[in-house]
């Protein structure tokens, strides 16, 4: 991404509040806020416009994130709507264009490429049902690209982390001294530490039974196998892609089929755990 001036307005005051984000020389801006601020959310006049918005929250069976991606040519009314659901969301992003440049066409075609990206990273449960997105001149495309682009910029600053994608390790110079292993059962996971958390590698192996006792961890390990982040194989699980988890223990645990304790478990090629290490 190119870089980029943000300005960003705590209506409130409050961090966690309604607040706006806006990036230089671009046309389009960000409202978002709690959903227990709906009504204060929904007096913004930018919000009678087109535009697309996002609902996040958590499931609660599994702990993990959940999104909805939406289109309206009035976003005020569509959001009404959706307080009036019973489904699970406590913050809303939408973007407009300042100057009232977003026709059907164009939100139609930003809900669909961010939904497909969504699913791809597979951070969150997208809740959508299929989309089949909008056909543009090529000129709008572009012009939907860039602006796709800003909207990708501003969603982690706003709190919205279900598209970021995982670094790929740099070197195999870096991978022998920085991979941990967690060995379960003859099988065996890679990941290494990260900013965010801990990285689990492509093609890391897990136990195929779930513990009895662990009604949480099966749940979302069933997700994972319902959104192809793992694959079944004969005898364990194989992970499709690198993922992120928000801690050594969360990997582990997808790992082992049942809480683990990621410190313990995480070793180096010398067989130094990271509990060891710190």
């Amino acid at each position: 991404m190119q870089p980029a001036t943000i300005k960003l307005f705590l209506t409130d005051g409050e961090p966690t509040g309604i607040r706006t984000a806006e990036i230089s020389n671009w046309t389009g801006k960000a409202i978002a806020g709690p959903r227990s601020q709906l009504s204060e959310v929904r007096k913004r006049d930018e919000l009678v416009s087109p535009g697309v918005y996002l609902l996040t929250g958590v499931d609660p069976e599994t702990d993990q994130a959940t999104l909805y991606i939406g289109e309206a040519e009035s976003v005020n009314k569509r959001l009404k709507q959706h307080d009036r659901g019973e489904k699970e969301w406590s913050q809303v992003v939408a973007f407009i264009s300042k100057d009232d440049n977003l026709t059907k066409s164009h939100i139609r075609h930003l809900e669909n490429e961010l939904i497909q990206r969504a699913r791809h990273a597979k951070q969150a449960l997208v809740i959508n049902n299929a989309t089949s997105g909008s056909s543009l001149p090529e000129s709008d495309q572009a012009e939907m690209n860039v602006f796709l682009d800003k909207m990708l910029q501003l969603l982690p600053i706003l709190g919205v982390d279900a598209f970021k994608t995982v670094k790929a390790r740099a070197s195999k110079a870096e991978e022998s001294t920085q991979d941990l292993y967690c060995d379960i059962k003859g099988l065996r996971a890679t990941g290494q530490l990260s900013d965010n958390g801990f990285i689990v590698f492509e093609g890391s192996q897990a136990v195929k039974e779930d513990r009895k006792s662990s009604t949480r961890i099966k749940a979302k390990r069933e997700q994972y196998l319902e959104n192809g982040l793992l694959i079944e194989n004969e005898s364990h699980l194989v992970f499709a892609q690198d993922f992120e988890f928000t801690s050594p223990s969360a990997a582990a645990a997808i790992i082992r089929g049942g809480n683990s304790s990621g410190p313990s478990n995480w070793k180096n090629m010398a067989g130094l755990s990271l509990k060891d290490m710190t």
